[in-house]
């Protein structure tokens, strides 16, 4: 494990975010939940997804 979670862990333990901070990362949470749900149900719109364009070779 990288260090650096542990002291981004160490300064949660000591300094916990707010409730609102909480609340908006649930919210993105369940956002993003949702979009892969829809997605994965079939239900997502067409115009809604990104087609990959054939890459050029470079000269």
């Amino acid at each position: 494990m990288n260090p650096l979670w542990l002291m981004r862990m160490a300064k949660w333990a000591h300094h916990p975010p707010s409730l609102r901070q909480v609340k908006i990362g649930a919210a993105v949470l369940a956002a993003v939940l949702a979009i892969w749900g829809l997605e994965a149900a079939g239900l997502w719109p067409d115009w809604a997804t990104l087609e990959r364009q054939p890459r050029v070779p470079r000269l």
